[in-house]
């Protein structure tokens, strides 16, 4: 009897490992069989929602089924981020993030999560270049001149940006950092504001969208001095980058991501991986980025292990400006 029993546990337990395996590929293979959540990390109408809406469509067309768009804002991009992270690892919680998530994990004390451990990476999205400008009438004609100005005895330049951690916020720090110069960063309740009142003369400079700032430039409304990127911009071709100029540190870029909860299965990640790679080939979604001045990254970096490295990278380059200038959430 006893041996019976023994047989009966060891082929209930071989049994119950064959079901386990066979449903492991078959979830995989099913996916996806409902809605697809894609968690924005600040309210509508920001770039980064923008952007999940340029790619939404194209994405439910490969999946064949919907992605839904679910924004929170907060802290950053952070409580965003957090939810993500503590979401089932099944494939039907994703979430786009950019440049603030790297800073994040440095700025913001106690977070609920690890950005390399709880996440991971699906694929890049696009870049975005900036347009190092200042207020019309600021005296120096080129990058040289300009460093020279900003050293000068009494100067001390304003550098508006959009917000704590924002990209505006770093770039504008990391850029006073790299060319050795004094700055006092002046902190505006978005993009706009701290737009405006450069054109105001109100403030010296400041990282601004290249997209936005073009025409301004070409008007005379604004003085452009270099690219804040790893390209020229189309719109200002006269421009350098600051790379160029040698300052190689600011070959920046304001990036986005997809990312998914750790341990979602690798062949949801592949499909999901797919459905962006269909969506960024896609003519109207090229188009939409193009008359936006942005970039997607080409076919060869739009991996999962080309986003996980760029994470990394980033990681460590925000985390080092960020502690290098004391930058808080509270600033």
């Amino acid at each position: 009897m006893a041996h019976a029993r023994n047989l009966s546990v060891v082929l209930l337990f071989a049994v119950s490992l064959m079901t386990g395996w066979a449903a492991a590929p078959a979830s995989a293979q099913d996916y996806p069989n409902k809605p697809v959540t894609l968690i924005v990390p600040y309210p509508p109408g920001g770039a980064t929602d923008a952007i999940s809406r340029i790619i939404q469509e194209a994405m439910s067309q490969a999946l064949g089924q919907q992605v839904v768009i679910e924004n929170v804002g907060g802290a950053g991009g952070m409580i965003a981020a957090a939810k993500a992270a503590r979401a089932a690892p099944d494939g039907y919680t994703i979430h786009i993030h950019q440049v603030a998530l790297a800073a994040g994990m440095t700025m913001y004390k106690n977070l609920s999560f690890d950005a390399e451990k709880d996440f991971v990476t699906i694929g890049l999205i696009n870049t975005a270049t900036s347009v190092w400008a200042a207020r019309a009438d600021l005296p120096p004609k080129d990058v040289k001149e300009l460093v020279a100005w900003m050293k000068a005895p009494g100067n001390n330049p304003k550098i508006a940006h959009a917000g704590v951690g924002s990209f505006g916020h770093l770039a504008g720090v990391l850029v006073a950092q790299e060319l050795g110069v004094p700055s006092t960063q002046v902190p505006y309740r978005g993009a706009g504001p701290a737009l405006n009142d450069l054109l105001a003369g109100q403030v010296d400079m400041s990282s601004q969208s290249a997209v936005q700032s073009g025409p301004l430039v070409k008007a005379g409304k604004l003085k452009g001095y270099a690219i804040i990127g790893r390209n020229r911009f189309a719109g200002l071709p006269e421009l350098p980058t600051m790379g160029e100029l040698g300052y190689k540190k600011l070959d920046l870029d304001f990036w986005h991501m997809l990312l998914a909860p750790a341990g979602t299965p690798r062949p949801i990640i592949d499909k999901l991986n797919a459905a962006l790679r269909h969506a960024l080939k896609d003519a109207r979604v090229a188009r939409t980025f193009a008359d936006g001045g942005m970039d997607i990254f080409p076919q060869s970096q739009q991996t999962p292990e080309a986003a996980a490295a760029l994470l990394k990278s980033e990681l460590k380059l925000w985390g080092d400006v960020i502690k290098a200038n004391n930058i808080t959430p509270a600033q």
